[in-house]
């Protein structure tokens, strides 16, 4: 795997613990530009649907929407979206809006996946868009960080 994948994973896993710290389900994202000179991080999230009281502020979106004001444009057709966990539907459906061409994920979502585990949103042809995906970097860390999150909600008691 490449050391750039893991690199900007890394920076994903950093807001995941980000997350943690603030009491949030540890996803974190990242957003990269692909430019002439090489790519440039514009946008940097992590899940705050607890801080922010909203269901919508998952990693995913709240990087869509740094990177799209970044840029001055919804279309974001020349990056590359990393993020800690497999995007749900309605991340899945804002990636298509904003035209990402390209997803790099860590940890299967078995329960909530929509880019290869429960549904392909990503890459179904009856859409007008489609993006490259891969998944599986760094995958060990990122499911082992919400496994440990989880584990300590259930040991406290809290939801």
């Amino acid at each position: 795997m490449s050391d750039l994948l893991h690199f900007y994973m890394g920076m994903a896993i950093r807001e995941a613990e980000a997350a943690a710290k603030a009491d949030e389900v540890p996803v974190g994202a990242i957003i990269v530009h692909q430019e002439p000179e090489g790519g440039r991080v514009i946008a940097a999230a992590h899940n705050q649907r607890e801080t922010l009281h909203d269901p919508t502020a998952h990693a995913e979106i709240l990087a869509i929407t740094q990177a799209a004001e970044s840029l001055q444009d919804w279309r974001l057709e020349d990056c590359t979206l990393f993020v800690t966990l497999e995007p749900c539907p309605m991340c899945a459906g804002a990636i298509l809006q904003a035209r990402i061409p390209c997803v790099v994920y860590g940890a299967s979502d078995p329960k909530a996946g929509a880019v290869d585990s429960l549904f392909q949103l990503l890459n179904d042809e009856r859409l007008n868009h489609r993006c490259a995906t891969q998944g599986g970097v760094l995958a060990g860390v990122c499911g082992e960080m919400l496994t440990t999150f989880f584990r300590k909600k259930r040991a406290a008691g809290k939801k």
